[in-house]
C-alpha cells in the first residue's frame, strides 16, 4: 500500500503558534534521520486523520510531498491530546532504499475459533504480544505478520521461532541473540469465575464533583502535552546542531 501525504515547511515554533495552527486544521510536524538537518513541517489535520485510521500507515514508507519536493520517510512518534485524540505533533524518520530499517509490525492472529485448544479443549486464547519488531529494507516492509492457531491444542504456546516470517525479513530479538524465543500465544484452561458482589453506589454529589476534577484535569495534561511536543521539537534541532 503507497502512502503520499502533502506537507509544507514552516518556520514558526513555539506553543500559541502550534495552537494556532491546529485551529486552522494543520498539525505541526519534523522529519529528522540520516544526519541531515530536521525540517519542521505542517500537515493537513484532515488527510492525516484518513491515513491515521489505516493500520499500515503506522509501519509503512511513506511519500511526503513538501512543496513540490519528495521525500520517503516511516511514521515515528505520535503525540495525541490525553482527552480529545487529537494529534497534537507527529514526527516522521527519512529512510534510504538500500539502508535496512528496524519498524514494529502488528501481529494477526488466525483461526483463533477453530483452534483444537479451543473448539475441541474449551481453552481460551491470550495473546502476549501483539506486534514484533523487524528488520529487512523499506521495500520488504511487511503490512503485517500472521500467526496461524490451526494446529495450536490446548495447553500448547506459539513461540516467535514458530513465526513464518515473509522473505527478506528477520527479527530483531533473535538476531540479537536465538535465546529471545519469547512465547507470542497460549491457549489455557479458563479460570474459575469469582462473583464479587454489587456496592451500590454513594449517594451525593462526589461524582459529580469527582467528573469536574477530571475534566480540569484532562484539559491541564493537554496544554503540558502541547509544550512537550513544542520541547521535543527544539530537542530535535539541538541536537542536529550539535552534531554538525
Amino acid at each position: 500500500m503507497d502512502f503520499l501525504i502533502d506537507a509544507v515547511k514552516r518556520d514558526d515554533i513555539g506553543t500559541s503558534n502550534s495552537r494556532s495552527m491546529r485551529s486552522d486544521g494543520l498539525v505541526p510536524g519534523i522529519i529528522y534521520g540520516l544526519g541531515n538537518t530536521p525540517e519542521k513541517i505542517s500537515l493537513k489535520a484532515k488527510e492525516l486523520r484518513k491515513s491515521l485510521e489505516v493500520e499500515a500507515f503506522y509501519s509503512h514508507i511513506i511519500e511526503l510531498n513538501i512543496d513540490g519536493k519528495k521525500q520517503q520517510v516511516i511514521l515515528k512518534e505520535i503525540q495525541r491530546h490525553p482527552s480529545k485524540k487529537e494529534v497534537l505533533h507527529i514526527d516522521f524518520f527519512r529512510v534510504k532504499a538500500d539502508e535496512k530499517l528496524k519498524v514494529t509490525i502488528p501481529l494477526h492472529f488466525l483461526n483463533e475459533t477453530t483452534a483444537p485448544g479451543v473448539k475441541i479443549g474449551g481453552g481460551i486464547i491470550s495473546r502476549l504480544a501483539t506486534d514484533l519488531e523487524i528488520i529487512c529494507l523499506p521495500k520488504d516492509i511487511p503490512e503485517y505478520i500472521e500467526v496461524d492457531l490451526i494446529n495450536l491444542e490446548l495447553d500448547e504456546t506459539i513461540h516467535l521461532k514458530d513465526i513464518k516470517l515473509p522473505e527478506n525479513v528477520e527479527s530483531v530479538l533473535l538476531q540479537q541473540s536465538e535465546d529471545n524465543d519469547i512465547p507470542i500465544v497460549v491457549i489455557h484452561k479458563p479460570k474459575a469465575e469469582v462473583i464479587e458482589e454489587e456496592v451500590e453506589p454513594v449517594e451525593g454529589d462526589e461524582e459529580g464533583t469527582e467528573g469536574g476534577e477530571q475534566e480540569k484535569g484532562s484539559s491541564e495534561e493537554g496544554k503540558k502535552d502541547e509544550d512537550a511536543a513544542e520541547g521535543k521539537e527544539k530537542e530535535k534541532e539541538s541536537e542536529s546542531k550539535e552534531g554538525s
